[in-house]
């Protein structure tokens, strides 16, 4: 199998061939956002340049801004609060369950002040949170809730997909991804008016677009009283190129992700042996995993990740890769180099970064093994589980 075919490459191509022209523009992007949320069985997709770019606009539309706390995981790629400074609002972080790994409600709930305007769930390596969980903390309140599934396609939660849990879901085309335009992004909602605001945000607050039009007409744009500009927005179009080869990828999607569950499944059996200390990230009965990586916790405090990395690599294995330092430990956090923003940051929040709120995601995150799992020959993945096999077997 391969990553990319001529499916992708032909309607590449017919994008060159239109010459880039104004009249043609935004076809791939409509035909795109069609077939995505069609495949999803959501009421609207909105493209976008990357998945960063999704959620600040998601956040925009929602009305989040200075003075709103956003909560989110601190164990993830920290896109994910930026996107809540970009928003000018404040990142709040809440610890993460031990054995899923993923954001965890009761933490969640002690993190809710009458300041929370939104929750980012991460559906962290391709697994769903516990999304039932978090509405019942949430109990009522009006707290938006944003799905972060950069990392999750076609993952579902009792038997639902995982994009149509929360107000609004955002996903990411980046190269590592499940599927990939090399970057991009997507937003998908079932409310009509916040996919409206999205659309207008993403595209420069043009008045003449709206969630079924990423278009605007060419006799508007040429007339001299036209008044082009409804709000303040953001130039986050995806490009036509990126469009063509996204709507490819999503006509195959489940033939790109059931690739990736496939190596996965075999790194679980070829690790079945060593689960007393190399635990895999818990996988719950009511959730399938998309598995954007397979992923591992180190118990054995004898031998750091730094020594099993190193057997690894010694036995012939391709690369591992560790988790993300937490979002709050980064430098920018720790000298508030927000540009600017860190005005908008109470006294009370500054300490929360420095005083380790998350012990939970502070003990998992240097034990983290993530292996990738996107081995289009899976002879390829089998040999890779055998090195990891045979490095496990010498620290056993």
């Amino acid at each position: 199998m391969n990553r990319i075919t001529d499916l992708e490459k032909k309607y590449v191509l017919q994008v060159l061939e239109s010459g880039f022209r104004t009249s043609s523009g935004a076809t791939f992007m409509q035909k795109f956002e069609a077939a995505f949320a069609s495949k999803f069985g959501a009421s609207h997709a909105i493209s976008c340049v990357n998945g960063t770019a999704t959620m600040h606009a998601i956040l925009e539309a929602a009305g989040v801004g200075v003075g709103d706390e956003v909560i989110v995981p601190p164990l993830t790629m920290s896109a994910t609060s930026f996107a809540v400074l970009q928003a000018n609002a404040t990142p709040v972080f809440a610890d993460v369950c031990p054995d899923t790994f993923l954001i965890d409600p009761k933490s969640i709930g002690k993190c809710i002040t009458d300041k929370t305007k939104a929750i980012i769930t991460v559906a962290l390596y391709g697994l769903s949170p516990e999304i039932d969980e978090i509405y019942q903390i949430i109990n009522g309140k009006k707290i938006f809730v944003l799905e972060d599934n950069a990392e999750c396609f076609g993952g579902t939660y009792k038997d639902k997909i995982v994009g149509t849990l929360g107000n609004a879901a955002s996903f990411s085309f980046q190269s590592s991804k499940h599927l990939t335009s090399g970057e991009g992004g997507i937003v998908l909602t079932m409310d009509a008016e916040l996919a409206n605001k999205v659309r207008q945000i993403n595209s420069l607050g043009y008045a003449g677009v709206s969630a079924s039009n990423a278009k605007i007409s060419k006799s508007d744009i040429q007339h001299p009283s036209y008044s082009r500009h409804a709000s303040l927005g953001w130039n986050y179009r995806m490009p036509e190129l990126c469009c063509a080869v996204a709507l490819a990828q999503t006509e195959r999607m489940e033939e790109l992700v059931e690739t990736r569950v496939k190596a996965a499944n075999i790194f679980t059996e070829a690790t079945s042996d060593f689960t007393d200390w190399f635990v895999p990230q818990a996988n719950p009965e009511h959730c399938k995993n998309s598995y954007w990586s397979w992923v591992a916790f180190n118990k054995n405090d004898d031998h750091n990740w730094e020594v099993i990395r190193d057997s690894l690599l010694k036995n012939g294995h391709d690369g591992v890769y560790a988790a993300w330092k937490l979002s709050y430990e980064e430098p920018m956090f720790k000298k508030m180099e927000f540009l600017g923003r860190q005005e908008y940051i109470s006294s009370e929040n500054k300490k929360r970064y420095s005083n380790s709120p998350c012990p939970v995601a502070e003990y998992l995150q240097p034990r983290l093994f993530q292996f990738k799992t996107n081995y289009w020959n899976l002879s390829d993945a089998h040999r890779q589980a055998e090195i990891i096999r045979k490095t496990l077997k010498q620290f056993n």
